[in-house]
């Protein structure tokens, strides 16, 4: 019989459609990564491999504990699941990681990794820590379809979505990275996450959803759905089933409040505009003042960053009354973006307009600038080294683990 070819699927954005295929490749030694799986799902499979049901029911319980309580990635160590099972286990079934091509440390205690899938690519996650909190920002899809013009992500083609386990995999490898196993909530560093890496989340809802439920878990990684925030340039129609089937906080990428600024750099408000873009933040499930709206802005210098601009703000956030605080972001330029960032005189001028309409406006603090930790700066930068650069860093790096 005839292999069928993977499914395609219709992403929308700025080209539309762009076929991609629904799932990456099977892994080459044909072994099933339990990251991800939902319990069900783990029981699941564990039964379509031969093992008893009352069994996979118990051991799916027992693994799942392993993987996000205790960290493991060897069944080995699963201390109380018989021996005799083990090799059993690790002949069919694998607990992943993402590959790490690169990982790098900022000055300022930002960490940066390039990861590679298995079907062979790049993607990032970052790690911000500060005085009260440690957030991740992990990526949902490897490149974008959306083409912002300030964003480094935008000038990649989008290859495909992340799959749940790949999605929940950053979160796992920034865990091991910073010792944070057995899994307690009191005293870790990992405290929040964000979905603004690589990708449009709304465009992989299905893997988005899917992964952070087993991140939201209570017997899991147990992370609260008030310390997880999903960012989204404005994908109108996903947004309401954002709200009721994951309940996270929500951030809009909204970086210009003219319709023809905002469609020059967010070219996805041609297709949902301003206007509908707001009502949509306004019947957002579970959106009030304790759970407020996150507006991303981006600081361009001349060309959204004017007093007329921070006024058409306030008049807007208060026209749909919503729930809202603004986030102003100073550009991180990389190589051939077509703009600079505003003034610091600017940015504290716009900031206090929107401050006066009783709006919260904070200025980002810029992070990670000398590890170009902007989403896709390393990416692209791993690109222009060569082969035997990469593999060599990774021997180093390997043989400085021990």
């Amino acid at each position: 019989m005839q292999k069928s070819e993977p499914l395609s699927m219709p992403i929308p954005g700025h080209i539309d459609p762009v076929p991609v295929p629904r799932t990456p490749a099977a892994r080459e030694d044909g072994r099933i990564d339990l990251v991800g799986l939902s319990k069900d799902a783990i029981r699941t499979a564990l039964e379509g491999a031969g093992m008893e049901p009352r069994q996979a029911k118990l051991r799916s319980k027992q693994i799942w504990h392993w993987i996000y309580n205790r960290g493991a990635t060897d069944f080995a160590k699963m201390t109380d699941i018989a021996k005799a099972q083990h090799p059993w286990l690790a002949e069919r079934f694998v607990i992943g990681r993402p590959d790490i091509v690169e990982a790098q440390v900022s000055t300022d205690g930002t960490r940066k990794w390039l990861l590679k899938s298995p079907d062979g690519h790049d993607y990032e996650m970052v790690f911000i820590p500060d005085a009260d909190r440690g957030t991740l920002c992990v990526s949902s899809q490897v490149g974008c379809t959306l083409n912002c013009r300030f964003c480094h992500t935008g000038t990649m083609r989008l290859v495909r979505n992340l799959t749940p386990g790949e999605i929940v995999g950053q979160v796992m490898l920034a865990r091991d990275s910073l010792g944070e196993w057995p899994s307690t909530p009191e005293g870790r560093m990992l405290t929040n996450i964000v979905m603004m890496g690589m990708g449009e989340p709304l465009y992989n809802f299905d893997s988005v959803r899917d992964a952070l439920k087993v991140v939201m878990d209570g017997d899991g990684l147990a992370l609260s759905k008030r310390r997880i925030t999903l960012s989204t340039s404005g994908v109108v129609p996903m947004m309401a089933r954002c709200g009721e089937e994951i309940g996270v906080n929500l951030a809009v990428s909204l970086h210009a409040v003219r319709k023809e600024v905002r469609d020059e750099i967010v070219p996805l408000n041609r297709k949902y505009g301003i206007e509908e873009l707001l009502q949509a933040c306004a019947d957002y499930p579970g959106a009030n003042n304790a759970r407020r709206i996150t507006f991303e802005y981006v600081m361009l210098k001349d060309k959204n960053d004017s007093d007329e601009d921070a006024r058409e703000l306030v008049r807007l956030i208060r026209k749909y009354r919503l729930p809202a605080k603004v986030n102003l972001i100073p550009f991180n330029p990389w190589p051939g973006a077509p703009y600079d960032c505003s003034t610091p005189e600017r940015i504290r001028s716009f900031s206090n307009i929107v401050f006066e309409g009783g709006i919260s406006a904070p200025v980002r603090t810029p992070r990670g600038r000398d590890i170009d930790a902007a989403c896709g700066q390393l990416k692209t930068a791993a690109e222009k080294k060569s082969r035997a650069e990469l593999d060599r860093l990774a021997e180093e790096k390997q043989a400085a683990l021990g």
